[in-house]
């Protein structure tokens, strides 16, 4: 157990022991181990988007077993998806990469203006399939969101009660949200904040962009001249709305662009701005594998390195 780790569990106080163990199997793993970063590969666009949409474009990802391979071989820190890609190879490779069970899920048949998530699994799955964590989307800024977030503080209270971690994926969305609003940087810091306060142990955010959405929230960031001029700036701003960066805070990988360079830069923003990692799918699975290994294990080195003076927390 490394300082890094060590000083991490320490922020979960109130946890118990299998919750904090659980997430050091996560922070212990694959090519990252004992860092204090992570990189999850994430695997539930097949639900959301559709299976020609998602895997289509590199047809081996049709199978669920894929998926396990490419986390292992990269070494990333954890695999996540629904219930059904779980169940399919949970088995055959039992211990070999953490597990994430996503337990809420949406699709994308109708469009719709105030989304919702269904609850596709429970913690009960989670225990059976050997998991460190569930996994839960909240959309802020929905008409939903208020059954979203009791649904999240029930799974949350279940989860730690049988030595689970918990991780949000919070995702702005709907209302009176413009489309740039969603990833405004006063909302996204909103988003990791309600997540936090609702008991997260890990926050999924998207990239905030420097857009502000509210006007309240502007006369603060003028007033008190809150850098947010660069993406470094952004994320060091999204983890002090964390707690003060003490909860663990990861960006979305977006979508699929293959452009190596934009995703590259982007990690190491994140990297100089403290943040704790990325969780990447279709970047990666959308990919013939010996490109997605390429490109994970480039990520993983970035964040492996020191990280700048600027960076440091």
């Amino acid at each position: 157990m490394t300082p890094r780790v060590k000083e991490i569990l320490s922020w979960y106080g109130a946890d118990n022991t299998g919750t904090l163990t659980n997430l050091a199997r996560l922070l212990n793993h694959g090519r990252l181990a004992g860092t204090g970063k992570l990189v999850i590969l994430p695997v539930d666009q097949g639900f959301e988007h559709g299976p020609a949409r998602s895997f289509a474009p590199n047809p081996p990802a049709y199978n669920p077993l894929y998926h396990f391979g490419l986390a292992i071989e990269a070494g990333c820190n954890a695999y996540a998806a629904p219930l059904g890609f779980l169940e399919a190879g949970a088995r055959d490779f039992a211990g070999e990469v953490p597990l994430i069970l996503k337990v809420n899920d949406n699709d994308s048949l109708r469009e719709e203006k105030d989304p919702n998530q269904a609850l596709t699994a429970d913690v009960r799955d989670a225990l059976r399939l050997g998991c460190c964590a569930v996994g839960f989307t909240i959309y802020p800024g929905s008409a939903h969101q208020l059954d979203m977030f009791g649904q999240l503080r029930a799974y949350a209270e279940e989860a730690k009660r049988n030595g689970l971690a918990v991780v949000v994926w919070s995702y702005p969305r709907g209302g009176t949200l413009s489309k740039d609003g969603e990833t405004a940087i006063d909302v996204a810091g909103y988003a990791v904040q309600i997540a936090a306060q609702l008991g997260a142990h890990i926050i999924k955010v998207k990239l905030p962009t420097a857009h502000i959405e509210q006007d309240a929230a502007r006369k603060i960031y003028d007033e008190r001249r809150i850098p947010i001029a660069t993406p470094a700036d952004r994320v060091r701003h999204i983890v002090d709305c964390a707690f003060a960066g003490r909860r663990i805070v990861i960006f979305s990988g977006g979508a699929a662009v293959f452009d190596d360079d934009k995703l590259l830069d982007e990690i190491r923003a994140i990297h100089a701005g403290g943040g704790f990692g990325s969780i990447i799918g279709r970047n990666s699975f959308q990919r013939p594998k010996p490109e997605a290994l390429r490109m994970l294990r480039a990520a993983m080195d970035i964040y492996g390195s020191p990280a700048t003076a600027a960076g440091t927390r």
